[in-house]
């Protein structure tokens, strides 16, 4: 049985939780394979005797876990901050997700503490103008202690003695570079004792573990966190996250080889959106910008923050296609243009009036990219009550055909709503 991959394909918050919640159904493992709860995927789902719709917002746990016989692994790839497991995870029991038993933490991931998170956002002060615009969760600066081979992972936690010697160690280092900053480092060290033990159900060897799934035949459902464009090495580096978004980071942050993996699918907005700084160069400051916000609801699920929103950028999407070699696409908040007149999609970018191939990886050089587009009619009606591709308007149908002929890729799911069943499923020919 092979594993199946849902990636973001552009900045992030493309709507992947919603199609992991759709193909958990039909899978028997959803793993998370990097990130940190810097992620955010929010699911409108129907829960209990009454069905009442609940927003369940997900950061660090796998979007999976809203199927019931679904199990939830956080893989080695993964930066976990324990405090911040057991919010969400309390949360979740709260609204009436029950997760005993069916939820597992690798004993390889690496932690991040509270010092992490300070120095996250001292880190951004340094930078002041030029500042990255992270989430300030301490993901960078557990993934750099991680390269620098200073880290602490999960296993570390259940031998106290030596954890707190470590500990002790890393936190004066950081003190040495920052200035002493307000830190309770003896109190953390006796909190995470007690996080330690409240912790060690929920540890496994999860290299054994997933392959032991797969030997058994067991469906296992991939969940990216974050997406293509914020990757460390083919994203609009420094404007990244600290991590590997790509199909190659489901390898590295879960142990599984490449073969193993049957297909992969592109989560990709029907528009563009992203948070923090970088270039952006279909970014609309303009009505239509205020439009995709407003109406798409571009507020991140994580930090609350406002995202910056633009036209679909094709170039984007294709040198997504070439890293991530999707075999389909999940297309969504195809809803959010029914209103426009006319949609526009960016096919080029030129630099002195000639194209250039690929997406560039100087940021000097994009900044000053001129974007060439292709403008099609929008379709004046709404979509959100469509259930089957026949049932969308002739325009809107022309807009999916557009894209996939550009990128080569049949679009397999086209999301119409922000409700669980508003998905429709688009047949692929083979």
């Amino acid at each position: 049985m092979s594993v199946t991959v849902v990636l973001g394909s552009q900045w992030g918050d493309e709507g992947k939780g919603k199609l992991v919640d759709i193909l958990s159904a039909e899978f028997d493992v959803c793993a998370r394979c990097a990130g940190g709860n810097n992620a955010g995927h929010t699911i409108v789902v129907p829960i209990g005797p009454e069905k009442k719709k609940t927003t369940f917002a997900f950061h660090l746990l796998p979007s999976g876990l809203i199927n019931p016989e679904c199990t939830g692994i956080i893989g080695s790839g993964v930066v976990v901050h324990v405090p911040s497991f057991f919010v969400e995870l309390d949360e979740l029991q709260k609204q009436g997700l029950d997760c005993t038993g069916r939820l597992f933490i690798s004993d390889r991931a690496h932690l991040v503490f509270d010092f992490h998170q300070i120095v996250d956002g001292l880190k951004e002060v340094e930078l002041g103008g030029k500042s990255i615009g992270t989430t300030k969760k301490g993901i960078g600066p557990a993934y750099s202690a991680k390269a620098s081979r200073s880290g602490l992972r999960v296993h570390h936690l259940f031998d106290h003695n030596t954890f707190a010697e470590k500990f002790r160690k890393i936190v004066e280092g950081r003190f040495k570079r920052y200035g002493h900053f307000e830190y309770d480092t003896e109190g953390e060290i006796v909190r995470y004792k007690a996080l330690a033990e409240r912790l060690r159900p929920y540890v496994v060897d999860s290299v054994v573990y997933l392959h032991k799934a797969l030997a058994e035949n067991k469906r296992v459902l991939v969940e990216g966190a974050n997406a293509l464009m914020l990757d460390l090495d083919f994203g609009t580096y420094p404007f990244v996250t600290s991590s590997s978004t790509t199909i190659g980071g489901v390898c590295t942050g879960l142990g599984i080889p490449p073969k193993k993996i049957g297909k992969t699918i592109g989560v990709m907005k029907a528009y563009t959106t992203r948070v923090g700084g970088g270039p952006f160069p279909t970014e609309q400051l303009n009505d239509v910008g205020t439009h995709f916000q407003e109406v798409g609801r571009e507020f991140g699920t994580t930090t609350g923050r406002r995202r910056r929103c633009g036209w679909l950028d094709l170039v984007v999407m294709k040198h997504s296609m070439l890293i991530n070699g999707y075999d389909s696409i999940n297309l969504t908040k195809l809803d959010i243009l029914d209103d426009l007149a006319e949609v526009k999609v960016a096919t080029k970018y030129l630099v002195d009036g000639k194209e250039i191939l690929g997406f560039p990886a100087d940021l000097d050089v994009l900044g000053k990219v001129e974007v060439s587009y292709v403008t099609l009619p929008g379709w004046r009606t709404s979509i959100e009550k469509a259930t089957t591709f026949d049932e969308l308007p002739e325009n809107c149908k022309k807009y999916i055909y557009f894209i996939e002929s550009f990128l080569g890729v049949p679009v397999e799911w086209i999301g119409v709503g922000p409700a669980r069943e508003s998905m429709v499923k688009k047949e692929i020919k083979n």
